[in-house]
């Protein structure tokens, strides 16, 4: 980047308090992928028996790391696992260089982490198209190894920043059967958000025991209905995943438990909103909900048409409550409408109803609403009962800045 990006005017007071989770140590590096002097590396390593469970972008031009995460979900946990991951360079459409760096990072972390190179997980983050420099990762690896600490997991945070404006953490804990649960995640992610299984970097941690399976289904669940559920640009990485590891150290089993699911739940959201809140450029936080849908499938179409549209997001970038675009992104969504029974608020102010604006409208009313930090947009189509929330920002000049330049 050509320079220091400013925090977004929606981010957090402060970083959370993130709690040690037994059975996970942490340690970054300043490596060099990318930026002389900028902490780019992070390991985490977990102990024998911990579940690895993961959901990963669906693009077509996935980028090398990916590929080789999802071959290996599901493998023995006998021999603990390792997650690296490096920012500045995604290692994506870098063909057989990428393959290569992908086996060299993973065989010189099994080498000095002591763990099987079936269950070392890499992910790359950064600039598309330039040949990862692994040999400067490789080269710290040593040292990431011997500065492992339990209580690393912030600094690991800021490590996988690229246009972040700050860190994203969270941490949910749960009692099952008489004990606590502790979950704790991190996550980086700005622009080229609109995930399609999950978005940017997540990795997430606990202390429960529960088979891969088991904890697949509830990431994926989850995932649906979080990390799927915003957009920032419409844009899909290559290079999209969520990892989340269960190290078995509390010896309580979660299995079945909804509790703990609903924890997961939560956490996912938490960090889903904080990508949005640090949106390149955001100056608003935007929830959109569809109701009276055929489907709640045809119910997110219309919702992500909406949240998506370039029209909508500068309008509410500039407090103008133009539901006309609104109504534009509807039309275009290629779900089922009818122009006749569409109803319109802006937050608790009605717009329009029964296909036209309502009697009822107030421009000053709406115009406030759009003032604030935080929109709520809700349509009603009339045609059923099914319902889809999304959320996204609005767009900026800031986003132009931040992208026009992002290699130099």
């Amino acid at each position: 980047m050509a320079g220091k990006i400013a925090l977004s005017p929606l981010a957090p007071e402060r970083f959370p308090d993130l709690p040690v989770v037994d059975g996970v140590t942490f340690a970054t590096i300043a490596a060099g992928v990318r930026y002389a002097g900028r902490t780019d590396v992070m390991l985490a390593k977990l102990v024998p028996g911990t579940a690895v469970a993961g959901v990963f972008t669906r693009s077509s031009t996935r980028a090398a790391p990916v590929l080789d995460c999802q071959a290996k979900l599901g493998g023995d946990p006998a021999g603990g696992a390792a997650f690296l991951v490096n920012s500045g360079n995604a290692n994506a459409f870098t063909g057989k260089h990428g393959v290569e760096s992908v086996h060299e990072i993973v065989e010189a972390v099994s080498i000095n982490c002591g763990v099987p190179s079936a269950r070392v997980f890499t992910s790359s983050t950064g600039v598309i198209g330039e040949p990862l420099p692994h040999d400067r990762v490789v080269a710290k690896l040593g040292e990431l190894n011997a500065a492992l600490r339990p209580d690393g997991i912030a600094d690991a945070a800021r490590a996988i920043m690229t246009t972040d404006t700050y860190p994203k953490g969270a941490v949910e804990t749960v009692e099952v059967n008489g004990e606590t649960i502790t979950i704790a995640g991190i996550a980086k992610g700005s622009g080229m958000i609109a995930p399609d299984m999950a978005t940017m970097l997540v990795y997430i941690f606990t202390d429960a025991r529960i088979a891969q399976d088991n904890l697949q289904a509830i990431v994926s669940t989850a995932a649906d209905l979080t990390f799927n559920c915003i957009t920032v640009d419409s844009d899909t990485s290559t290079s999209d995943s969520v990892l989340i590891a269960a190290t078995g150290a509390s010896g309580v089993d979660v299995t079945g438990d909804a509790s703990f699911a609903d924890a997961v739940h939560r956490l996912m959201q938490d960090l889903a909103f904080q990508v949005v809140r640090d949106g390149e450029g955001a100056t608003k936080f935007v929830e959109i909900t569809v109701s009276g849908a055929d489907t709640a499938a045809n119910a997110k179409v219309h919702a992500m048409a909406i949240a998506n549209s370039p029209l909508v997001k500068t309008a509410i970038a500039g407090q103008d409550p133009n539901w006309g675009r609104v109504v534009m992104a509807i039309g275009k969504s290629g779900a089922p409408a009818d122009r006749d029974l569409l109803s319109i608020r802006f937050g608790d102010v009605i717009v329009a109803e029964n296909g036209w604006v309502s009697p009822a409208y107030s421009e000053a009313d709406a115009a406030a609403h759009m003032k604030g930090d935080e929109i709520n947009i809700t349509v009603d189509l009339g045609l059923g009962e099914a319902v889809a929330t999304v959320w996204t920002c609005d767009l900026t000049h800031a986003y132009i800045d931040i992208n026009a330049d992002y290699r130099s």
